[in-house]
């Protein structure tokens, strides 16, 4: 039977989810997608995306593709359809008919994540599930400097979770790692060809700690080199990450 394949740009608030991906007794975006698309198709969908988030990680812009049986679904109706039954913390804002080849992980050229933190002496009940809240001051212009170190391609073995999980190695190139501040609020912006298990989360949680003058900027050279996980490396909260975008051309620099 021929399938036709679609492409979807999803925006979840993740802080009542699992991460994305399907787990037994638990509720996951992709689980939630899933079900939706199989009442309107009348049949099992499997949908695959960019690449997994973490429970309480968001998503901007997720993308994700799926295979139905005919071409008779309409993107448009589709798009309608889908955000009908879902829950209002996801939304599918774009759809469209894909060619078979395309692939949401694997024709991806780049992702850029972005990771916010909210630097003052109280935080708003608002940004509770999307900041992260550091109440002392943190210096930013040390943060700027690990970060540019950071930058780059490198074994970025020490900023994995998990890195014997990763199959495809810990190679990675981050081509940008900025930080900057506006008002009480700093953002980390990550891009990079790909991203290893925690990986952002992990660079975050590191140049907080720069930031808390708790260790030196330049000991991001000594850790990349080590290839070795160590408490140096916190994993920030996941509440402060959102997916920004997915690129499916390489990002410029």
């Amino acid at each position: 039977m021929t399938k036709q394949r679609y492409r979807m740009s999803v925006a979840y608030d993740g802080s009542a989810y699992s991460g994305w991906q399907v787990q037994p007794r638990h509720t996951t975006v992709q689980g939630e997608l899933e079900r939706v698309l199989c009442e309107l198709s009348g049949g099992k969908v499997r949908v695959e995306s960019s690449g997994r988030t973490d429970s309480g990680v968001h998503a901007r812009e997720q993308v994700a593709h799926f295979d139905l049986p005919n071409a008779s679904f309409k993107p448009d109706k589709l798009l309608i359809g889908i955000n009908a039954l879902l829950q209002p913390d996801i939304r599918v804002l774009t759809m469209r008919r894909a060619s078979a080849d395309f692939h949401a992980r694997f024709s991806a050229k780049g992702k850029e994540y972005r990771y916010f933190v909210s630097n003052e002496k109280v935080l708003t009940p608002f940004h509770r599930l999307y900041r992260t809240w550091i109440r002392e001051p943190l210096d930013v212009e040390a943060m700027r400097e690990a970060a540019t170190i950071l930058q780059g391609r490198h074994d970025f073995a020490a900023f994995a979770a998990n890195p014997n999980r990763e199959l495809e190695g810990t190679i990675r190139h981050l081509y940008r790692l900025d930080v900057t501040k506006r008002g009480k609020e700093i953002t980390i912006r990550a891009v990079g060809d790909g991203f290893l298990y925690k990986m952002v989360r992990s660079l975050a949680g590191f140049l907080i700690r720069v930031g808390r003058e708790e260790v030196a900027p330049d000991t991001a050279r000594a850790i990349l080199d080590s290839k070795v996980r160590t408490a140096r490396v916190p994993t920030a909260p996941p509440e402060g990450l959102f997916l920004w975008k997915v690129y499916y051309c390489k990002p410029s620099p």
